[in-house]
C-alpha cells in the first residue's frame, strides 16, 4: 500500500510565486509599443473587453512570445487569441496537491496556435500580408484583423455568418484585383464569386440539414421477438414496422 503524500505550499513560497508573476509581466508590460496598442485596440472593440483587460491577459499569457514572433521579418503568418470558457481548478485554501477541486467554467483571452485547444467561443486573428519587419509605422497596412464567432461551439452556423456578412461583401467592394485590370467585371472573378456564393448555399444548407436531424429511439427489441413464432409472423411484422418508419420519416 502506498500512501499519498500531501503537498502544502508555504506562504512564502506562494508570495514568492506571486513575485516572480508580478516580475514577468512588469517586464512585458515595459516591452509594449505601439504595435501592441494596435493589436489590444482592436480585440478590446471586436470581443467587447477593456482595454485593460486585454493588455492584462496578454502579459499574463504563457505564449507571450508568438506576438514577437509574428512582428518579426518573415515571422508567424496568423496570430490567433480565443475568447471563450476555460475549466479553471480551485483548490482548497492550504493548496494541497490531493485536496478537494472545482472546475469553474470562466471566460477567459487567450493566445493560441488553433491546434490544441477546442475552439467554442470566439475567435479573433490578425494576418500578415506579407514578410516585412512589423513596425509601429506600418501595422495597420501590413497586418488585417478579423472575428470568427463561434458561440456555443457552432462552427457551421459562425463560418457560415463570417463568409455571407464579411467576406463576400469585401470582396464584392475590392477595387483592386492585382494582374485582373477588368476587376469585378472579369470572367474569372466571376466565377470565383459564384463559387463563394455557392460554397456558403451548400454550407446554409448541410447545417439546417444537421439541426434538423432526425432522433431515432432505441426499441427494445426483445418484446416483440417474443411474440414471433414462425415465418408468417416475421413478414407481417416486418412491413408493419416498415410502413411505421415510412409513416414516421
Amino acid at each position: 500500500t502506498t500512501s499519498k503524500k500531501s503537498i502544502v505550499l508555504s506562504s512564502e513560497t506562494r508570495r514568492e510565486l506571486a513575485k516572480q508573476a508580478k516580475v514577468t509581466k512588469d517586464e512585458r508590460r515595459s516591452q509594449l509599443d505601439e504595435r501592441h496598442k494596435y493589436l489590444i485596440l482592436r480585440l478590446a472593440d471586436g470581443i467587447g473587453l477593456s482595454e485593460q483587460q486585454v493588455e492584462e491577459a496578454i502579459i499574463s499569457d504563457d505564449k507571450f512570445q508568438l506576438i514577437e514572433q509574428f512582428f518579426a521579418s518573415a515571422g508567424l503568418k496568423k496570430l490567433l487569441f480565443f475568447y471563450q470558457g476555460v475549466l479553471q481548478q480551485k483548490t482548497d485554501a492550504f493548496l494541497r496537491s490531493d485536496g478537494p477541486t472545482n472546475s469553474l467554467l470562466q471566460k477567459k483571452l487567450f493566445i493560441t496556435m488553433g491546434s490544441t485547444e477546442d475552439f467554442t467561443g470566439t475567435c479573433a486573428f490578425f494576418l500578415r500580408t506579407s514578410d516585412k519587419v512589423i513596425t509601429t509605422s506600418n501595422i495597420s497596412q501590413e497586418v488585417n484583423f478579423g472575428i470568427f464567432d463561434c458561440t456555443n461551439g457552432n462552427i457551421l452556423q459562425g463560418l457560415e455568418v463570417f463568409l455571407s456578412h464579411i467576406m463576400i461583401p469585401a470582396l464584392k467592394s475590392q477595387q483592386n484585383w492585382g494582374a485582373l485590370k477588368e476587376g469585378l467585371k472579369n470572367s474569372q472573378i466571376q466565377d470565383f464569386l459564384y463559387s463563394v456564393d455557392k460554397f456558403v448555399g451548400t454550407l446554409s444548407s448541410s447545417r439546417q440539414n444537421i439541426e434538423d436531424k432526425i432522433q431515432l429511439t432505441k426499441v427494445d427489441i426483445d418484446i416483440y421477438l417474443s411474440n414471433l413464432q414462425n415465418p408468417s409472423d416475421y413478414i407481417i411484422a416486418g412491413n408493419s414496422h416498415g410502413k411505421t418508419n415510412i409513416m414516421m420519416l
